[in-house]
């Protein structure tokens, strides 16, 4: 027995790493800037056949997410039975209609306009596959004891950010859908309460007419600050 065995620590392993040449680095960075640069949110889906290996790794790529305590509490059910996913629609279109008729606040609607949004939400029956991510604020753990989560939101917010980004890469497009509330989808989904529903992630290919609104993203300049040290701001002067 080593002596973190006996103190209880838990066990270790070599760091599985590669290191890549400074320049090999940056072009990397930029190939993949270029690429996910391209990603956007697609409402029209065609309903083309996707094969369910690339929805597994792109899950299976999304579950390597860091989280809280290692506690990885998310849950992704995939959807694609066409009768499961008709009764998603249905239901979501019921709240989205009463969202944008009663309970949407005027700027929230003006603000939605360029997207060309409204109740209607076909993509939900278009698309192959709707992937329904939970939260799971407790969990059960491999010896079968009830356990809390930790940081759990954040943690499930990284792992969709990453699922995104997997299918993207494999050549899918996606769609963050967040109906509200959303709490019948733990009814038609047949997931227990301590499962709180996070989105709906859409995905296949897109239709082949599939516009997109025509929006621009913040520069560096606006999203990031950079903190350098005196040598390094001389040294780019």
């Amino acid at each position: 027995m080593t002596e973190k065995q006996c103190t209880g620590e838990p066990p270790e392993q070599p760091l599985d790493f590669i290191e890549i040449e400074p320049g090999a680095m940056i072009e990397r960075a930029e190939l993949f800037y270029q690429d996910i640069r391209r990603r956007r949110t697609v409402r029209d889906f065609s309903n083309r056949p996707v094969p369910r290996e690339i929805i597994e790794k792109a899950v299976l790529a999304a579950g390597t997410a860091p989280s809280g305590a290692n506690r990885q509490p998310w849950q992704f059910v995939v959807v694609s039975d066409p009768a499961m996913k008709q009764k998603i629609r249905l239901a979501a279109e019921e709240r989205e209609r009463d969202f944008y008729l009663k309970s949407a606040p005027k700027e929230w609607l003006d603000a939605l306009k360029p997207m060309g949004t409204n109740a209607e939400k076909p993509f939900l029956e278009n698309a192959p596959y709707l992937i329904a991510i939970f939260i799971k604020m407790t969990d059960v753990g491999r010896d079968g004891a009830k356990q809390r989560t930790y940081y759990p939101s954040r943690s499930v917010g990284i792992a969709t950010g990453m699922l995104i980004t997997a299918l993207h890469t494999a050549g899918l497009a996606t769609l963050t859908y967040t109906p509200s509330p959303m709490a019948f989808l733990n009814e038609i989904l047949g997931r227990p309460k301590h499962e709180h529903p996070f989105l709906v992630l859409v995905t296949g290919y897109p239709a082949e007419a599939a516009q997109v609104p025509s929006i621009d993203k913040r520069s560096l300049d606006e999203i990031a600050t950079f903190l350098d040290s005196a040598e390094e701001e001389n040294a780019g002067s």
